[in-house]
């Protein structure tokens, strides 16, 4: 099969070393999607345990088209009882960025029309449409005249892992947290530190890749698993495998604290349906009262401070000095990521950054800076150890 996963901005390359990993034969990088080739064992397999994608796409058919009249006629020609019966339902998401077609709802109609019409046609009924968990979940895009048909196997977004059902005002996506763990190199092989840790998410997606555990393990609702072709006692072959992969043990912390106690009851909550809060230390403490001194011991620490959008802090520019304040003094021997839409507080880190990524946050374009803390300055660090 011809397949494409969907991602966040920013994190193409990381989820395309998680396709060759699971065996996927890589044909293309795009924005915000990688095209590959795999069967229905790897269709399985990226749903299950992909950390950074958001669907698993299948497209059926490509064409042009600059009227509506000709894509009814188009999508009519497919053959929709390879794909649905009339027991079956189904929905259409469309996406729309062409100058021949303003309203991606009319769209997402006209295709409909042309799927239920060829069923009243060939046997007088028609398969209804359902929103939430239908039997075949379609999205058609255009992109100018170039229309492209797709069967969504995953059925709702990955991101959504089944764990977190509490969130606080400002919760991180979970494809873009593991995203941010695994662009910091972080694999499990030294102490996690989330200090900012809100409900939870970069410390328990942390604790699933430190114990090897599917992503998506916990979730229910598969489109595939609905699909002419699903393949049920192989899926169940896989969960099997999954599970027998994930890790007994791990030689380090992850360690998740916040100033609210709140927080920290909600991330324990979340890490409970996760099934990893007995790997996670939580700790309600000021982030500016904590500490990190083992230099020989090194740990990862990742922030997702405010950025000033929703959760403000009175001085925001003074707020990310005392930050970058923090992390020289107290966490000597660390590397630290911070990820932010506000440029102008990060300068006010008054840290140089080692490493500068752009990832997206929802509608917001962050920056995504490595920080490498020693005692001392660099330069004298490195005339030590040439020594």
């Amino acid at each position: 099969m011809q397949l494409i996963a969907t991602t966040v901005n920013g994190l193409e390359q990381i989820l395309a070393d998680e396709l060759a990993q699971l065996g996927a034969n890589i044909t293309e990088i795009h924005k915000r999607a990688v095209s590959f080739e795999g069967d229905l064992r790897l269709l399985y397999k990226a749903n299950l345990h992909l950390r950074t994608a958001l669907r698993v796409l299948s497209p059926i058919a490509e064409f042009h088209a600059k009227h509506d009249n000709e894509i009814y006629k188009k999508i009519k020609r497919i053959d929709w009882s390879n794909y649905l019966d009339l027991k079956d339902t189904f929905a259409i998401n469309s996406v729309v960025n062409s100058p021949y077609f303003r309203h991606s709802k009319f769209i997402a109609l006209r295709v409909k029309d042309a799927i239920v019409d060829q069923f009243r046609d060939k046997t007088g009924e028609r398969p209804s449409i359902e929103i939430h968990h239908p039997t075949l979940q379609i999205h058609f895009h255009i992109s100018q005249t170039k229309c492209t048909v797709l069967l969504d196997s995953s059925g709702e977004s990955l991101h959504k892992r089944a764990y977190r059902t509490e969130k606080n005002l400002a919760p991180l996506n979970e494809v873009l947290a593991a995203g941010m763990i695994l662009s910091s190199n972080w694999k499990g092989d030294s102490h996690f530190i989330d200090p900012m840790c809100g409900s939870g998410t970069l410390s328990i997606e942390a604790a699933m890749i430190a114990y090897n555990i599917a992503p998506s393990s916990k979730r229910r609702y598969f489109a595939c698993l609905n699909w002419k072709d699903a393949d049920t006692q192989l899926w169940n072959e896989l969960l099997a495998e999954a599970k027998a992969q994930e890790k007994q043990s791990f030689d380090y912390k992850i360690i998740a604290s916040d100033i609210d106690y709140r927080s920290v009851n909600m991330a324990k909550a979340n890490a409970e349906r996760a099934g990893v809060s007995e790997y996670i230390d939580f700790q309600v403490k000021n982030f500016h009262d904590t500490h990190y001194n083992d230099e020989n011991n090194k740990a990862t620490v990742v922030l997702n401070p405010p950025y000033g959008e929703r959760m403000a802090p009175a001085n925001i520019n003074g707020f990310y000095k005392k930050i970058g304040d923090t992390l020289k003094q107290n966490y000597q021997g660390c590397e630290a990521w911070i990820l932010s839409s506000n440029k102008d507080a990060l300068k006010h880190i008054g840290l140089r950054s080692a490493k500068k990524l752009q990832l997206h946050n929802g509608p917001l374009i962050c920056k995504y800076h490595k920080y490498e803390l020693y005692s001392g300055s660099k330069k004298k660090r490195t005339e030590e150890k040439a020594l």
